[in-house]
């Protein structure tokens, strides 16, 4: 396992409240409600940050969207790269996906690739309406035509870096880092 240098926190559990807030406002008008929208969120981390957006959602509207996830692992156009066994986890979608607007909820956008196969096991259930894509974190470097609808923070990064996301349903506490990589090391003859 890679390990990260952190090199500077640029969320700390207040603001990524503020912006889990704004983002649920700002999803709430853009569709007029909550009739016929649903959340999914990808697992991993968009599972919680799904969760948090639903529950804002429900303060506000005083009625929660149905709120699903799913596990993109097998829709990986690398697939073949990560693992020899890949390890896939569950997806649970219990309501009928057609003619709803879906938020799928992600905690980083960075090459598109991981929205494109969420994008691909939604369409495996049905149609729905529209797919719109909400993020914590965009930071760049797409590979494929696949912007946010929603976004908590545009953070520009190199290549070189990192952004780690903490929360504090799957690490304990609420943080997003900006992290450098690791340089590759030559393997030795």
């Amino acid at each position: 396992m890679t390990t990260l240098q952190r090199k500077a926190r640029i969320m700390d559990a207040h603001r990524m409240r503020r912006a889990i807030t704004r983002i649920a406002y700002e999803i709430v008008e853009r569709n007029k409600g909550t009739d016929a929208l649903a959340v999914i969120g990808i697992r991993t981390r968009g599972v919680p940050l799904g969760q948090r957006l639903v529950e804002q959602i429900a303060a506000h509207e005083g009625e929660a969207p149905p709120f699903g996830y799913l596990d993109i692992t097998l829709y990986r156009d690398d697939l073949q790269t990560i693992a020899y066994h890949p390890v896939v986890g569950p997806t649970s979608i219990p309501f009928n996906i057609n003619d709803r607007h879906i938020i799928l909820v992600d905690d980083v956008l960075f090459t598109g690739r991981t929205a494109r196969a969420a994008i691909s096991v939604l369409i495996d259930f049905g149609r729905p309406r529209s797919i719109h894509l909400a993020a914590l974190i965009d930071r760049g470097h797409r590979e494929l035509p696949i912007c946010p609808d929603y976004v908590g923070r545009v953070v520009p990064t190199a290549r070189t870096e990192a952004i780690q996301v903490n929360l504090s349903e799957t690490d304990g506490e609420d943080v997003v880092y900006v992290c450098d990589l690791p340089p590759l090391t030559e393997p030795q003859s």
